[in-house]
């Protein structure tokens, strides 16, 4: 993806990127939006050629505080062997775990295309000191990783110190160099939809090749709402800079109807150019099982 990052984004810089954009929007009608398209446009999309699709963007994730150099072993055998097992299938996009399991996914997944990638800069919650964050996502890269997922620092955000927020996405950024970076937003807690976009150009203008939702941390993870106003976002930043940034649903996509709507925004707002397993991810371990389930006709518990 294009490299975009500045080094400095002084106050008045930051303002001046944010007031090229329509931040007067409200949560009602973005829920009228979304009500629309999932009435009108998600039905059409329901089909076995879109599910083997979004199986294609899953990144399958493990995060959890009892993962293993064993239980992560064993997923990523899982990966290696569905390869054989399923041929007709696509494999998944990524592997993503915590950065200490980033050595041992990139030496173990034999898989062709899948990417290593790991959560770091102190997910979920941010709150490490900036060289902590730089240091943790330049070792995960050492390591291997072929994406890097950080957050976005909320707290910051929202107490409106823009500055902060856009040098530390900058910083890791800078990190990362020529690896795909995604920002997760931690939707959920940034209490409305205006927020959500001003918080998804913030982190495109740092230097983000992706906007991701969540955690699945905290109490609301992904929302149609939030992907809409992100979707609105990534298409306003394209058409402003001519940058594709990608997208990524992540922490409660529970069903295949889930994904659907998620996929149908991307589509209805985005178009074609970004319904690639490049540029449209679903995070989640449990729609890989679901997918799987629905395509073959029979339940299958293969991840």
């Amino acid at each position: 993806m294009a490299e975009h990052h500045h080094h400095e984004m002084p106050k008045s810089k930051i303002e001046e990127a944010l007031g090229k954009y329509n931040l007067e929007i409200t949560d009602e009608e973005v829920k009228e939006a979304v009500k629309k398209i999932i009435a009108e446009k998600v039905p059409q999309n329901d089909t076995p050629e879109v599910k083997r699709f979004m199986f294609g963007s899953i990144e399958l994730t493990t995060l959890t505080t009892q993962d293993s150099a064993e239980s992560v072993l064993q997923l990523v055998e899982k990966v290696n062997k569905f390869d054989s097992e399923y041929p007709q299938m696509p494999h998944v996009a990524t592997v993503v775990t915590y950065p200490r399991f980033t050595k041992l996914v990139s030496e173990s997944l034999e898989v062709e295309g899948v990417i290593p990638t790991c959560v770091s800069g102190a997910f979920p919650s941010s709150q490490a000191l900036i060289e902590v964050k730089t240091v943790e996502t330049g070792l995960a890269i050492r390591d291997g990783a072929g994406n890097v997922d950080i957050v976005m620092h909320v707290g910051e955000f929202l107490s409106g110190d823009y500055e902060t927020v856009c040098d530390e996405i900058q910083q890791q950024k800078e990190t990362c160099g020529e690896v795909p970076m995604k920002v997760i937003l931690e939707t959920g807690d940034l209490g409305s939809c205006a927020n959500i976009k001003k918080a998804s150009l913030l982190a495109m203008y740092s230097g983000a090749d992706y906007i991701k939702t969540s955690t699945g941390k905290e109490k609301i993870s992904a929302t149609p709402e939030a992907a809409y106003v992100m979707c609105q976002a990534i298409k306003e930043y394209y058409d402003e800079t001519g940058i594709q940034v990608g997208f990524k649903p992540a922490g409660g996509i529970n069903s295949v109807m889930d994904a659907l709507i998620y996929y149908t925004i991307v589509k209805e707002l985005l178009g074609e150019k970004w319904l690639t397993n490049k540029l449209f991810r679903l995070g989640t371990s449990r729609l890989a099982n679901l997918l799987l389930s629905e395509l073959t006709g029979v339940e299958t518990k293969f991840f």
